[in-house]
């Protein structure tokens, strides 16, 4: 036998039917941020502290992590110091 519920509510409506708390304040103080760090321009202790704060493997991930953020930025200022592989 199957049985099918079909139940019809925003997302704010079943978060509080499901007793869950409402973050939409500490959604905004989120975004507030991101906005305030996108418009003084983005450091890279910044992003330390973001990948730290983020990181759900330690130091590994944080490691993981800096030489990713290291790489994006050296292709994306162009430092990457010569042509790469057999390219002429």
């Amino acid at each position: 036998m199957q049985i099918k519920i079909t139940v019809d509510c925003t997302p704010q409506e079943a978060r509080e039917f499901l007793g869950l708390p409402d973050v939409s304040p500490l959604h905004d103080i989120y975004l507030d941020r991101m906005k305030e760090m996108m418009e003084k321009g983005i450091t890279p202790d910044m992003v330390g502290d973001l990948v730290k704060n983020w990181s759900s493997m330690g130091d590994a991930g944080i490691a993981i992590a800096q030489q990713l953020f290291g790489q994006l930025g050296s292709t994306l200022t162009g430092g990457l110091g010569g042509k790469k592989g057999g390219q002429s």
